[in-house]
This record gives structure tokens, sequence and C-alpha cells, in this order.
């Protein structure tokens, strides 16, 4: 079973930064894509920035020059540092991490951090 566990939301004015951080822990042989999904009030959840094993990136359109991703693939971490925030990038973040689970897939999320975005 592999957990995943985020920090660093919290209250941001408009223009602000804000970084995220997720851990996963548990029976882990490889991790394949790790990244960020978000669900605003009222919406469904999607993806915000994603990154392969390989270093492949993508992105939200509606993030893309403000938002990026780093992996550390060594303890099984990702990050997302945000900046230039908008009160639309107001939602609850959730970590996904897709991989091999000694022997197992996996697909796990992590239970969400809010981020909000007002003056």
């Amino acid at each position: 079973q592999v957990q995943l566990t985020e920090s660093g939301g919290g209250l941001v004015q408009p223009g602000g930064s804000l970084r995220l951080s997720c851990a996963a822990s548990g029976s882990i042989a490889a991790i394949y894509d790790m990244g960020w999904y978000r669900q605003r009030p009222g919406k469904q959840r999607e993806l915000v920035a994603t990154e392969t094993s390989f270093g492949r990136q993508k992105y939200a359109d509606s993030v893309k020059d403000r938002f990026s991703i780093l992996r550390d693939n060594v303890k099984n971490m990702v990050y997302l540092e945000m900046n230039s925030l908008k009160t639309e990038d107001t939602a609850v973040y959730y970590c996904r991490g897709d991989g091999d689970g000694r022997g197992r897939d996996f697909g796990s999320w992590g239970q969400g951090t809010q981020v909000t975005v007002s003056s």
C-alpha cells in the first residue's frame, strides 16, 4: 500500500506564492508518474501538473509560466511551486502517484490540501 501526504497549503493574497509538498511512502519499487491535481469549488478535479520518472512534464494551460513541478525521485517527493497566484487558483490540491508497488501496480491520491487565494 502506498500513501501520499501533502503539505504546504494555506491562505495567500493574489500575486503571492506558495509551495506544496507531497511525500510518498509505503511499498514502492518505482513511481512512474507523479503530480498535482486540483478541485475548484463546483468543478471537477483537473490536472495541474505532472512529471514522469523520465522528466517529461505536463501543465494545464491555466498555470503554465506560473507553476513549476519538481520531483525528487530519491526521496519519492514532488513539489509544486505556485507563483503569481490568482483567485481562480483557489482549490483543494491533490497529489497523485502511479507506479510499481513491488509487484503490484498502484495509483494513489493524497488527502488534499486547501489553497485559498484571497485579499
